[in-house]
């Protein structure tokens, strides 16, 4: 393979770069993505300003360029609102990837643009904590990169227009070790991706990154003690789901690796965290480091939560009618999450407070909450590429 570079662009690059936007847009509708990047769009203004802001890269292949893309440090005014879902972080700084283009004849420029993105940003922890992406339902190729670079989907965005996009984000996390992230992600992370639906990568990415936004409210605590018990708290599912917490525990505990990082008293310190996490334990855990994991776990957002619920119902009650499952939700919902309900929030600062006042109004809300458990309901029953969680929300 030929070498290539990458470099910042300059306002003599504009014609070349303007030159890639038809070739990139045919690819888009040649993939099936027919409404993405409308003629017009990016025009030589985007990319001006882009180059302006210190924002703009060129792809280069033995002097030539090949591709281009925007890196943009800074608040994307189209991610204020997200539906679906959260973001991962939603306080510390992130940076962008916008605007990839290509000429025709290449390959391989998305790996490059990504690589070295990721790279960039974690090796200097005074760049963004995170990087964020958007692209359309239709363009299958910028998704498959996004999943291979370890993104998140978080849920819809909405561009100027009002046309809808797929957003994810991949946190970086500067203020942990280099080679503790690097152990977790080649050696423990990997074992999500064989649990149920909702425990895999992208839940314990979503608990990991909650974990380190709390623990920024508390900065006697040490960051890589709160990223390894994040990291671990689910990994006992391997042996079940009842017993999970205490076998994550377990497996901490007899990690010795963990020694290049940590004390014995602080790895006991971060294994009754683990085992503190779980919603329905009969105590409250020990620790600010448990308080903070068990509250990241909970991840509180209204409508995902009755899906939850639903998709539950569906795999494990499967005797049950419409009126049966809807019956079932409510009681759930109610048990758990309404007013005196069980589930208890140990974090003041947490987003979760806000999201708990809005799902107490859904439930209150009985006609609402009807229309959404049918519609949810409904889906369910028609999707057949749906794949039902194994996990009682």
């Amino acid at each position: 393979m030929r070498r290539r570079t990458i470099r910042p662009s300059t306002v003599a690059d504009l014609p070349q770069m303007l030159a890639m936007i038809p070739h990139s847009r045919k690819l888009m509708r040649a993939a099936g993505n027919t409404v993405q990047w409308p003629e017009g769009y990016p025009g030589e203004g985007d990319l001006r300003r882009d180059i302006e802001q210190n924002a703009s890269y060129i792809i280069e292949e033995e002097g030539r360029p090949v591709a281009t893309f925007a890196l943009v440090h800074g608040i994307e005014p189209t991610y204020g609102r997200i539906d679906g879902g959260l973001w991962l972080d939603d306080t510390t700084p992130y940076a962008t990837i916008h605007r990839l283009a290509c000429v025709e004849g290449v390959s391989g420029v998305g790996r490059d643009c990504f690589e070295w993105c990721l790279e960039r940003m974690s090796k200097d922890s005074t760049m963004s904590a995170s990087l964020r992406a958007d692209t359309h339902e239709s363009n299958a190729l910028m998704r498959h990169l996004l999943d291979v670079y370890g993104f998140t989907y978080c849920g819809i965005v909405y561009m100027d227009d009002g046309s809808p996009r797929r957003a994810y984000q991949r946190m970086m996390y500067p203020m942990v070790l280099p080679s503790l992230k690097a152990y977790a992600e080649a050696s423990l992370l990997p074992r999500y991706d064989l649990f149920d639906a909702a425990h895999r990568r992208d839940h314990a990415e979503r608990v990991m990154a909650q974990s380190m936004e709390l623990a920024g409210h508390y900065p006697e605590l040490n960051r890589d003690m709160v990223y390894a018990i994040a990291v671990y708290h689910d990994l006992g599912l391997c042996e079940g789901r009842e017993r999970h917490h205490l076998v994550s525990a377990e497996l901490m505990r007899a990690d010795k690796t963990l020694a290049r990082w940590f004390s014995p008293t602080e790895v006991e310190t971060m294994a009754e965290a683990v085992e503190d996490h779980r919603a329905s334990a009969d105590h409250d855990p020990r620790s600010l480091y448990g308080r903070i994991v068990a509250e990241a776990d909970r991840n509180i957002e209204p409508e995902g939560i009755v899906l939850r619920t639903v998709q539950y119902g569906m795999a494990h009650y499967r005797e049950l009618d419409r009126e049966g499952h809807w019956h079932r939700t409510l009681q759930h919902l109610e048990e758990k999450y309404a007013p005196g309900g069980y589930l208890k929030l140990y974090i003041p600062h947490s987003r979760n407070a806000a999201q708990m006042e809005r799902l107490h109004t859904l439930i209150a809300d009985r006609e609402r909450l009807r229309h959404l458990f049918n519609t949810l309901y409904d889906r369910l029953c028609t999707d057949s590429s749906s794949q039902p969680i194994q996990r009682q929300p």
